[in-house]
């Protein structure tokens, strides 16, 4: 067990660049199990959510070269097994897109429960309903989700919630349908565009990725291909916010802006300055952070893997600010994490309500998921004094090299083994 230890009230100031995207990764790794040859991805995130992802294709018989810390060559040409084991399975809730990828390519696939943060209810009703039209049969049973089907063919699907995970598998599993698939009131967000393009890129036929109507035309084969990850936008959202928040001056390298059109509104109206480039944003702050009115909604509404960094920035505001969570009803878990630290936050079911206080108080905190981690993290970066983040191994899931990068904007962090553990100084 480890834990971050962190000396704050200093503004970030530098450079950083942002890695590729966890939610396109995570989906885009299965996915070359529908490639007849290697595939070669780059910009491919350092975190143990990927390296979850890339040892189930190891044990499952795939051959994996590593070319450099951000590319891997996969060749999923020789594998054989269509199941995903319950303990690899626990490991992250993206396992259960291994579903469309095995199905569309071997007509079955055995894959239990997925894991992940426990946002609350999180049902796969929407993926099962997808599998289902296009021709599967379907079983739970003690923990694990079977999936068969002699011939998929293609289906007109409208999903009854918008659904970033049943939206992606859908895809995997319609791409060697017969026929063409349509899918209706899906998800749009910017790593639906990136595996659809993915797909593409292998020889696939996917229209209207990224608006509410995506159309599949069923081709016989894939073939293997090299594609570079988009950035990842909530790495990118969050060293933004943490700018902002610790009054800093941040270039951020290697973004999409568009993809951040949403977080950079919000940090304007809060008081923040955001310049974008070609390929960069750098935002500062030098005036007072001014409160906000934000609701999650899914793209291109505010981001609800953003909301609890502006939660830990709106702590600081001068006024009351409210949150309203349209998305997960387990996002408010890091509140009390920040009253730990002197914050005045209020929550009623999915609102919070967040008075502002002049400055907070360094105190140990634990982790409850990836985004609020990192909220904790940019928190403890603002507020003088030392304060310690635990339970980083959520953190870890979803941002690569975080205190290398925090150190390279000047921040006072390391990582060091909790009492009571073997694990010895890291960094």
């Amino acid at each position: 067990m480890e834990k971050f230890v962190i000396n704050g009230g200093k503004p970030l100031i530098g450079e950083v660049t942002i890695g590729g995207a966890k939610n396109a990764a995570v989906a885009i790794l299965p996915a070359t199990i529908l490639a007849a040859g290697p595939c070669i991805i780059e910009n491919l995130p350092n975190i143990s959510d990927v390296a979850a992802s890339i040892r189930i294709l190891y044990e499952m018989g795939a051959s994996v070269k590593t070319i450099d810390k951000t590319t891997i060559e996969i060749d999923t040409t020789h594998i054989h097994v269509t199941s995903v084991s319950n303990e690899m399975s626990r490991q992250m809730r993206a396992s259960y897109y291994f579903l469309g990828a095995l199905l569309a390519r071997f007509g079955k696939a055995s894959v239990a429960m997925p894991g992940g943060c426990n946002l609350g209810p999180r049902p796969i009703d929407q993926h099962l309903k997808a599998f289902a039209a296009l021709g599967a049969n379907i079983d739970v049973e003690y923990g694990m989700i079977n999936i068969s089907s002699d011939a998929l063919v293609g289906e007109h699907i409208f999903f009854d919630t918008i659904s970033v995970g049943a939206t992606i598998n859908a895809m995997l599993g319609a791409v060697y349908a017969e026929g063409v698939t349509i899918l209706e009131n899906v998800a749009k967000e910017p790593h639906i565009v990136d595996v659809a393009n993915f797909l593409n890129t292998m020889g696939a036929d996917i229209r209207g990725a990224g608006t509410d109507v995506i159309k599949i035309r069923g081709v016989q084969s894939l073939s293997g291909c090299t594609y570079s990850i988009v950035p990842d936008q909530i790495e990118a959202g969050t060293y933004m916010v943490a700018a902002a928040m610790t009054g800093g001056n941040v270039l951020i390298k290697n973004v999409i802006p568009k993809h951040l059109e949403p977080i950079t509104s919000k940090l304007e109206r809060a008081g923040a300055t955001v310049k974008e480039y070609d390929d960069a944003v750098r935002v500062y702050r030098t005036g007072p952070l001014e409160p906000l009115n934000i609701k999650t909604m899914p793209h291109p509404g505010f981001p609800t893997d953003m909301q609890a960094l502006m939660g830990a920035m709106l702590r600081l505001a001068k006024g009351t600010s409210i949150i309203t969570e349209g998305i997960w009803e387990n996002r408010f878990r890091y509140v009390d994490e920040l009253v730990r630290m002197g914050a005045n936050i209020q929550v009623d079911g999915r609102v919070a309500v967040i008075e502002g206080v002049c400055e907070l108080s360094p105190a140990p905190v634990r982790a409850p998921d990836l985004r609020a981690g990192a909220a904790l993290v940019v928190a403890a970066l603002a507020t003088k004094g030392e304060s310690e983040v635990e339970e980083i191994g959520h953190i870890e899931r979803g941002y690569e090299d975080i205190v290398e990068k925090l150190r390279g904007l000047g921040a006072d962090i390391k990582r060091v083994g909790c009492p009571g553990s073997s694990a010895q100084q890291a960094i």
